[in-house]
C-alpha cells in the first residue's frame, strides 16, 4: 500500500515514499529533501553465500548526470564507471551500515541508492545515507538499526545543520555525522584548522540532529515495517570450537605477546599448520571453522592484552607513538619528494607540478567543475610482504588518496599565490598501521621540499580502541599498528596543523563511539600530532625558496578581457603561434589573468613580450620601431607593435619628395614611425618623416634611416 511520510527537518520538507515504486525489493523507499530525491532499494539473498566467512555487503551509489540536467561528455553519452565522488559516498553509506548487522550473518546484501534529482542546497551524499537506513530498516533484513546522518557546517562561528550550498561556499567545516540513538557511528570531516573544542562541539551537535532522523524513521517502521526474518547465522560448533581452544590457546597466547611483528606471525603461523594438521581427521573438510576459532582467539587475548594486562602487543604505553623518522630530497629529477615513516609504516610521497591548464576535470552531480591538487594513492603488494596481482585502485586505495586530499588542500595556496596545478602520488612501501595518515605526513614533507608555500605543515596520526561490550571498559590508543586495528574496535584518523583539525575519518566495529571516548580520542590524537609535526620539521622547517630546476616556470599576468580575443586569434592562430615558436604553454581565464607555463624563464619571459605586445595599444604621438609588411603605390605599412599595423603614405615617408616608396624602403626593413593619427574606425596613420630629424648641413649624417630620435619607444 502506497503511503507518504513527510516532516520537517532543519526548515526543510523531509518526505518517504513507501509501497509505491520497487515493489520487488526486500526494502524501497523514496525519500527527498527539498528537491533533492533519491529511490534506495535493499535486497538480500535467502541463504548464506557457501564457503565465505565474512558479511558480503555491497552499496552502490548511482549517479544520474539527468538529476542535474547534464548529458554525460564523450562519445558514448551514458553513464559509465562511477566517479571518484561515487565511490566515496558509497565509501561513506557502507561504513556506518555494516556494524549494525548480526555477528556470523553472511547472507548477500545489496543497496542501491539511485539519484534521481539533486536540489544544490540538499547533499543527496547524506541523504543517501539516511535512505539506505531506511530501506533496510522496513525490509525483512536483519539490520539493527536504524541511524541517521547529517552535514556540519561553520559560517562565521556558527554551526549549522545541513548548510545550503550558499551557506558551504562559505563554510570552514564540513563534517558528516552518522549515529543511531545510542552512540555516533561515523566521522567524516574536513576543516579548515578547527580547533578540537569547536569540533567536539560539532560533533555532538551533529549527534543530537541524528536522533531527529531516527524518530522520523522510526515513525515510518513503525507503519510498514516488516518483520524481520531470523536469520541462518553462522557458528562454529561447540565441540570444535572447545577442541581447538583447548589444544592451541597456551601456545598462541605465547606467540601473541611476541612484540615483534614478524617473529610474532611466523609463530602464529607454525601453530596455525600444527593446529590444522592435528585435527585434519578429527574434524575433516572443517578448515573454515578452525581457523575461525584461532581468529577469534587471538582477538580475544589482544583485548585481554589491553584491558586486563593494561599492556600492548609491541610493548608500548597506550599513548606512545612509534619511532619516526623524517627524509626528503631523495629523488633528483622529481619536483618534490618525502619520505615518512613512523614504525614499520613507510610512504614515499612525490609531488610533481604542473601547468593550470593540467587541472582535472570533473563530470559529476556537484557544483565543482574542476580541481588543481590532487592526491593520489597506492597500495602495493609487497607493502605488506604478499604476492598478487597489480591492478588499478580499488576503493580503500581511492578513499585513503580523498581522505589525505582532504587533510592538506586547506593549506594549499590559492592559484593567485601560486599558479600551479600540484599533484601528489604517495606510494605505501611498507604497511603496518594507518598507511593512510602517514601519507599526510609524506604529502607535507613532499610539498615543502617542491618549494610550495603552504600556510603550515600538516601531520595525521590513528587512534583506536579496545573496549567490553558495553564500554564501561576501555582503552585509547595511539598511533595503532596493523594487530590493534585488525582485533580492534575503532580506527579514529585525526589530521591537522598545530593550529587545528584539517580532516577526521572514524570507522568502528562496534555499534557506535560514545561521547566520553570521542572527547578523550580528539585531544590524544592533538598530543600526538604535535610530536610529529616536531620531527617532521626537524627535517625540513619551512618550504624549499626555489623549485627544483626540473619544474616549469610560471609567469602570470594581467590583460583587459577585451584583448583575450586578440591573443588567442582567429582560430587560435595566434596563440598557437606563440606556443610553437617559445615552447610554453598558456592558459587564459575569462577575467584576464594569463598564466605562461614555460620550460625555463627564457622561454617564458620570451612569450610574455610577444603578449604584452599583443595587448600594448597604440598611442597617438609616440615613435615605434616598426617592421615594412607591404608596400603599395601609395605607400608602406608597418607593423608597430605584434598584430597592429598603420600606413605611412608615401608624402610620409621621408622630408624631401619621394616618386616611389622603394626608393625609401624595402619590405623587411625596421623604420622608426611616428603615430600622427588613429581614425575612428580604429586606423593607424604613421610618418616617417616626423620620427627623423630633418638633415642640416650640420647634421647629414640623420639622413639615415636608424637615426634615433630624442624620444624613440620600441
Amino acid at each position: 500500500m502506497h503511503q507518504i511520510f513527510e516532516t520537517t527537518f532543519k526548515d526543510r520538507k523531509l518526505k518517504a515514499e513507501v509501497g509505491k515504486y520497487a515493489l520487488l525489493s526486500n526494502g524501497s523507499v523514496l525519500i527527498s529533501y527539498g528537491d533533492t530525491y533519491l529511490l534506495v532499494n535493499a535486497n538480500s539473498t535467502a541463504k548464506p553465500k557457501d564457503g565465505i566467512d565474512f558479511f558480503p555487503l555491497s552499496v552502490d551509489y548511482e549517479e544520474r548526470l539527468y538529476s542535474v540536467g547534464k548529458i554525460p561528455g564523450g562519445f558514448i553519452k551514458r553513464e559509465g564507471r562511477p566517479t571518484e565522488k561515487a565511490i566515496l559516498s558509497a565509501r561513506a553509506i557502507d561504513r556506518p551500515i555494516r556494524p549494525l548487522f548480526p555477528k556470523g550473518y553472511f547472507n548477500d546484501v545489496q543497496v542501491v541508492c539511485t539519484v534521481l534529482s539533486v536540489d544544490s542546497d540538499n547533499s543527496p551524499e547524506i541523504l543517501a545515507i539516511n535512505g539506505a537506513s531506511l530501506a533496510l530498516s522496513i525490509s525483512d533484513i536483519p539490520f539493527q538499526g536504524p541511524l541517521g546522518a547529517v552535514l556540519v557546517g561553520r559560517v562565521d562561528g556558527k554551526l549549522i545543520i545541513n548548510p545550503t550550498l550558499e551557506q558551504r561556499e562559505k563554510s570552514d567545516l564540513r563534517l558528516t555525522v552518522c549515529a543511531t540513538k545510542e552512540r555516533v557511528m561515523m566521522i567524516e570531516a574536513d576543516g579548515d584548522e578547527i580547533p578540537e573544542d569547536i569540533m567536539y562541539e560539532a560533533i555532538m551537535l551533529g549527534f543530537e540532529a541524528c536522533k531527529e532522523s531516527v524518530a522520523f524513521q522510526e515513525e515510518v517502521i513503525s507503519k510498514v515495517g516488516k518483520e524481520k526474518v531470523v536469520p541462518e547465522l553462522y557458528k562454529v560448533p561447540e565441540e570444535i570450537e572447545t577442541a581447538v581452544t583447548d589444544f592451541a590457546y597456551d601456545e598462541l597466547w605465547e606467540a601473541m605477546k611476541c612484540t615483534n611483528k614478524e617473529e610474532r606471525q611466523e609463530k602464529v603461523d607454525i601453530l596455525k599448520d600444527k593446529v590444522f594438521s592435528h585435527f585434519e581427521e578429527i574434524f575433516p573438510e572443517k578448515e573454515k571453522d578452525i581457523d575461525n576459532v584461532i581468529y577469534n582467539m587471538q582477538k580475544k587475548q589482544v583485548r585481554k592484552m589491553v584491558l586486563d594486562e593494561k599492556t600492548r602487543p609491541d610493548g608500548r604505553n597506550f599513548d606512545e607513538i612509534r619511532e619516526l623518522t623524517s627524509d626528503v630530497s631523495i629523488l633528483p629529477r622529481t619536483h618534490g619528494s618525502g619520505v615518512f615513516q613512523r614504525g614499520q609504516t613507510q610512504v614515499l610521497t612525490v609531488a610533481t607540478l604542473g601547468a593550470l591548464g593540467d587541472v582535472q576535470v570533473l563530470d559529476g552531480l556537484s557544483e565543482e567543475e574542476s580541481k588543481r591538487y590532487m592526491h593520489h594513492y597506492n597500495f602495493p603488494p609487497y607493502s605488506v610482504g604478499e604476492v598478487r596481482f597489480l591492478r588499478g585502485p580499488g576503493r580503500r586505495e581511492i578513499g585513503h588518496g580523498a581522505l589525505a586530499e582532504k587533510a592538506l588542500e586547506p593549506v594549499i595556496p590559492d592559484e593567485n599565490e601560486f599558479p600551479y596545478t600540484v599533484r601528489l602520488v604517495s606510494e605505501v612501501i611498507s604497511s603496518n598501521g594507518s598507511t593512510s595518515q602517514a601519507s599526510v605526513c609524506a604529502s607535507t614533507l613532499a610539498l615543502m621540499d617542491a618549494g610550495v608555500p603552504i600556510k603550515r605543515p600538516v601531520a595525521g596520526i590513528a587512534m583506536g580502541l579496545v573496549t567490553n561490550d558495553d564500554a564501561s571498559e576501555f582503552e585509547v590508543l595511539t598511533d595503532i599498528q596493523g594487530i590493534e586495528d585488525f582485533f580492534g574496535d575503532m580506527d579514529f584518523k585525526v589530521a591537522g596543523t598545530e593550529k587545528g583539525i584539517t580532516a577526521i575519518q572514524v570507522d568502528t566495529k562496534i555499534k557506535g563511539i560514545p561521547e566520553d571516548i570521542i572527547k578523550e580520542t580528539v585531544e590524544k590524537a592533538r598530543i600526538a600530532r604535535m610530536k610529529i609535526l616536531e620531527n617532521m620539521l626537524a627535517t625540513i622547517p619551512t618550504p624549499k625558496n626555489d623549485l627544483s630546476p626540473y619544474a616549469p616556470r610560471i609567469l602570470s599576468m594581467n590583460i583587459h578581457p577585451d584583448k583575450i580575443r586578440d591573443v588567442i586569434g582567429p582560430g587560435g592562430k595566434t596563440i598557437n603561434k606563440i606556443i610553437a615558436e617559445t615552447g610554453v604553454k598558456i592558459d587564459i581565464e575569462d577575467d584576464g589573468r594569463l598564466f605562461i607555463c614555460a620550460p625555463n624563464t627564457e622561454s617564458g619571459n620570451n612569450a610574455k613580450t610577444i603578449i604584452e605586445g599583443i595587448v600594448k595599444e597604440v598611442e597617438k604621438g609616440e615613435i615605434y620601431l616598426g617592421k615594412v609588411n607591404r608596400i603599395t603605390a601609395f605607400g608602406a605599412f608597418v607593423e608597430v607593435l605584434p598584430g597592429k599595423e598603420g600606413l605611412v603614405h608615401i608624402s610620409k615617408l621621408a622630408h624631401e619628395r619621394v616618386n616611389k616608396v622603394e626608393d625609401v624602403v624595402s619590405i623587411g626593413d625596421e623604420i622608426l614611425v611616428k603615430v600622427v593619427e588613429i581614425d575612428q574606425q580604429g586606423r593607424i596613420n604613421l610618418s616617417r618623416k616626423d620620427a627623423i630629424k630633418k638633415e642640416t648641413p650640420e647634421n647629414t649624417e640623420s639622413t639615415d634611416i636608424n637615426a634615433e630620435p630624442t624620444d624613440t619607444k620600441e
